[in-house]
């Protein structure tokens, strides 16, 4: 469960929370697959894909397109 930062924060930042789900998730898988690419079995320094994720949205990093 994402607690930083609070889900409706990142709600505003998209048009609803299936759209943020769905970049959440994606974003999350593309990380792992990254870090599985180099070796990795988890991400530097042990974060959670999704906390990342979330992060990115967060910071505006991410944005969801109508695609």
């Amino acid at each position: 469960m994402i607690h930083k930062p609070p889900i409706d924060e990142l709600a505003s930042k998209v048009k609803s929370k299936y759209a943020l789900c769905v970049l959440a998730s994606k974003r999350a898988r593309q990380l792992m697959e990254q870090a599985q690419n180099q070796g990795l079995t988890e991400l530097p320094g042990g974060e959670k894909p999704l906390s990342v994720a979330a992060q990115e949205i967060y910071d505006g990093k991410l944005i969801a397109t109508d695609d």
